[in-house]
Formats: C-alpha cells, structure tokens, sequence
C-alpha cells in the first residue's frame, strides 16, 4: 500500500519569504521536530541535483537517509527524493500566493514502504500526517513571530 499525504497550511508572510526559508536545509531543524541533522553531500546552493544526508527520528526509530533534490522552481516548488531506507520517499513543497500577501504552502509525502514497513502504511500515513501538521505549524510560527 502506497503512502500518500498532502497537508498545508497559510502564513501570514510574502511567498518568496516563506518559500526560501522553508526550501533551504540549513533551516529545517527550525521546523521539522523529527529532522536532527542535515549534511550537503554537494556543493551549495541549492538546485536539481543536489544532495542532502538527514539524520531523523520517526516513530521511535532513528532514519538516516539521503534526498536528491529532483525539481526545483524557487519560490513555487521543491520536490525532493530518496530511494533508501525502509520507506523510500518522495517529498513536495508548493507555495502559492494566499490572501492579503499570505502564503498557501502545501507539504506532500509519498512513497512506497517496503518489507515489514508495507503492512503499517495506514499507521505510517496517520504518523506522517499528524507530524507534517505540526511541522508547518511550527514553520508559521517560526516565520510569523
């Protein structure tokens, strides 16, 4: 069973501002609780191809994995991916303009566990979707105060 989450979130910030901030790695422990390190393994700055090691808690497990970045439009879309791991993933960042000079920004994950992580992807998708909710809140939070 495929895992596939979307969530999103607006904030009270101007699209380019939300967009670089959330698009650059060197931010993320800023807003993604379970994210406990992130490593360039190529040259800044950030674009197709890039590669970033991450070091994550889920689920009471530690994860090492790396992403390569596969698109990237600044300041409408980011889309990462990893093939290793137990829970090869694909993650998407869009940012669109929202009301007043908000920002709509929506964060989606998706992938395919395989193994013994397959028979938990309804759980998985649960976990990943309450962790996403609370990651863009803090997000909104670290870029609205």
């Amino acid at each position: 069973m495929d895992v596939d989450v979307e969530t999103s979130i607006e904030i009270a910030r101007p699209r380019a501002q939300v967009a670089a901030f959330a698009a650059d790695p060197d931010n993320v422990h800023r807003w993604y609780r379970n994210i406990k390190r992130v490593e360039w393994l190529t040259d800044r700055p950030l674009r197709v191809g890039t590669r970033l090691a991450f070091a994550a808690e889920f689920f009471g497990r530690r994860m090492a994995y790396t992403y390569e970045i596969i698109e990237h439009v600044p300041g409408e879309r980011l889309v990462m991916r990893t093939a290793d791991g137990p829970f090869p993933m694909e993650t998407t960042y869009l940012w669109v303009d929202g009301p007043a000079g908000t920002t709509l920004m929506a964060l989606r994950n998706r992938g395919r566990p395989a193994g013994l992580s397959a028979i938990a992807a309804p759980m998985m998708a649960a976990g990943v979707r309450r962790a996403n909710r609370a990651d863009l809140r803090r997000l909104k939070a670290a870029l609205e105060s």
